[in-house]
């Protein structure tokens, strides 16, 4: 199902976006990971990308954590150049709707991106979908930039499928960064332009309240 038509889904049914709602507001408690960077001793540039549902949602939740510079959305893991958001819809691509995010390692920790990454802002456990969004081009994945990302992303889902944090298996990926591609101008900052669009009201302003809840120390307005 597309967004545009779980958007007036939502308009019409208020008990599915009800349920919607609930999907959404959830969270789950994650422990520090235990391989991680160690904070910059001097102010810096580092980049993340990462996928997992709507990139409307993923970026708003990383424009709202302490030392992120940015947070871009986008698409990455495809086999076209330049995609556009109708390609990728389709499937055919192979891309993911991704979110590109800028940090300085000086006040925020690679490892730290991820633990909020599978705390408030996707079910890592949930393949080829995220809530209502259905398809390869919503998967969840981690894509690195360097063997020192792929090692702490893949030592922090180890740890956390060992300690059983989630009822079942991890099923994000970990893979190199190929290409990251800015996605149309109407994609960026939707959360903030579009605050009472019903998606974003039940399925992703949760993710953000969710941020600020159990984040305190790195959430930022």
């Amino acid at each position: 199902m597309s967004r545009v038509s779980v958007r007036m889904v939502a308009m019409m049914l208020t008990v599915l976006a009800g349920t919607l709602a609930c999907r959404a507001g959830s969270s789950v408690a994650v422990p520090s990971p235990a391989v991680d960077e160690a904070k910059s001793a001097a102010k810096g540039k580092e980049t993340a990308v990462v996928a997992g549902g709507c990139f409307w949602g993923i970026q708003a939740v990383f424009q709202h954590v302490k030392g992120v510079r940015s947070a871009t959305s986008g698409y990455s893991g495809g086999t076209v150049k330049n995609p556009d958001y109708e390609t990728v819809s389709s499937g055919a691509t192979g891309h993911a709707e991704s979110v590109q995010i800028v940090y300085d390692p000086s006040q925020v920790t690679y490892g730290e991106l991820l633990r909020v990454f599978f705390s408030v802002a996707l079910d890592p456990t949930e393949l080829n979908r995220q809530g209502p969004d259905t398809g390869t081009q919503y998967r969840s994945v981690i894509f690195y930039g360097n063997d020192e990302q792929k090692r702490i992303a893949e030592a922090y889902i180890a740890q956390l499928d060992q300690a059983k944090v989630y009822p079942r298996k991890i099923v994000t990926q970990v893979v190199p960064l190929q290409a990251f591609y800015q996605a149309e101008e109407y994609h960026q900052n939707y959360f903030e332009l579009h605050p009472s669009d019903p998606y974003i009201v039940y399925n992703d302003a949760p993710k953000v309240a969710n941020l600020r809840k159990d984040f305190p120390e790195l959430y930022s307005k």
